[in-house]
């Protein structure tokens, strides 16, 4: 099949499209991808890139066209917004020089924005192909949690009209999570045109034993918490500064968090005033064939996301690369994402924004060691094999574009 994916972001941004395009390279398929000129997470193109440079690329014999757009930069919700539609404008600009190809079907990767589906559509009403849409963020509720606008009706008046026009010109709806289904139904979705696609974790996630120790100067025998991931508003940093606060008497237990985010500066600013300099450790981002070693480096593995209903129906990525990894987890989030780690026995869950039953199960954990929490790793690692293998979705996605170029 000739493909055409359709992301706001691509290498050298890590995302997990790129291990979803290389794969389907490597089954034989014909890979084009339309994205933007690389800005995440700094909010700035990359060193090299830029609105005349490298629009172009081969990567991995991937075909990659380069949409110009505003950069996030500092990520305030107007610069956002400008990045958001100068992509749909953009991508609708770069398109007219893809007409030329040959496409089967198109594939959009919608993380966030589900706007970036426009130039997709528009694509699709010329080439008369059939598109598949992987909502990995539902609007326009997540918009309404991370602005926090619960009580305004303007926004889902405005973006309700944009997300109903994006599902019913798709001809299939992948969701990232179950909980994602009543939402895209609500928006007059047949359930027969929505699947359940979660997501996976990239092979070089596995357990393993490290061959060297990333830590610096963190003690080797210390209870270590590692957070991985954004540093935003909606993983609830003030809550885990909260546990960390209550906790920063054990100095046998510490804090690692790889990332960078909108928050970061913020979460500087709390770890002096709260005095955890000598516990609680940003360590900034690293290329993501670091992480598998950073994690063996790890006694727990920690996610949390704020007490907001988008995020109880959410499961987010990070999740299956610490099951895939074999590491105990602990978990301060509502629904989907804390029943995945208590059904898995996996770890421990408590509910969102709460700290201190966080506090709770970081010390009842931190009293296991051994057997116990060596036995947790095995029991993530198999249910990820059970629920997220890597290859039996990616057959699965294949069976399903199949089936979709045949019925169009």
């Amino acid at each position: 099949m000739k493909i055409l994916i359709v992301t706001p972001h691509f290498y050298p941004e890590n995302f997990r499209i790129n291990d979803f395009a290389m794969e389907f390279q490597k089954k034989g398929h014909e890979i084009t991808v339309l994205t933007a000129i690389p800005d995440y997470p700094e909010g700035k193109f990359y060193d090299g890139y830029g609105l005349f440079k490298k629009n172009r690329e081969i990567y991995n014999g991937i075909k990659i066209y380069r949409a110009p757009l505003i950069t996030r930069g500092s990520g305030s919700n107007i610069r956002l917004a400008l990045n958001y539609t100068s992509f749909v404008i953009g991508g609708i600009f770069t398109s007219l020089f893809m007409m030329k190809n040959e496409f089967n079907i198109i594939f959009v990767f919608a993380p966030s924005p589900i706007t970036v589906s426009i130039p997709a559509i528009f694509i699709k009403k010329i080439k008369k192909i059939p598109l598949c849409i992987w909502v990995l963020d539902l609007w326009p509720e997540s918009v309404v949690s991370a602005g926090n606008l619960a009580k305004s009706t303007f926004v889902p008046k405005i973006l309700n009209p944009v997300v109903k026009f994006i599902y019913n010109h798709s001809d299939r709806i992948l969701v990232s999570s179950k909980g994602f289904i009543d939402s895209v139904k609500s928006k007059g979705v047949s359930k027969d045109k929505i699947e359940y696609f979660p997501q996976w974790a990239e092979p070089i996630f596995k357990p393993i034993e490290s061959s060297e120790y990333h830590l610096g100067n963190i003690p080797k025998d210390s209870f270590k918490i590692m957070f991985a991931g954004n540093i935003g508003e909606s993983q609830d940093f003030s809550s885990i500064l909260e546990a960390a606060k209550q906790l920063k008497g054990d100095r046998d237990i510490q804090w690692i968090i790889l990332g960078k985010g909108r928050r970061e500066e913020w979460v500087k600013t709390k770890i002096k005033k709260y005095g955890l300099e000598e516990c609680f450790h940003l360590l900034g981002s690293f290329p993501i064939k670091k992480m598998p070693e950073f994690y063996a480096n790890a006694d727990a593995m920690l996610f949390s996301l704020k007490d907001e209903y988008i995020f109880s129906i959410t499961i987010p990525a990070k999740v299956q690369s610490y099951l895939a990894c074999g590491k105990p987890i602990l978990a301060m989030v509502n629904g989907e994402g804390g029943k995945v780690v208590v059904d898995a026995k996996a770890g421990f869950s408590c509910a969102a924004e709460s700290p201190h039953e966080l506090v709770q199960n970081i010390l009842k954990m931190k009293t296991m060691r051994g057997k116990d929490l060596s036995e947790m790793g095995e029991n993530a690692r198999k249910y990820y094999d059970d629920n997220f293998e890597r290859s039996y979705l990616f057959d699965k996605a294949e069976n399903s574009f199949r089936t979709m170029c045949e019925s169009f």
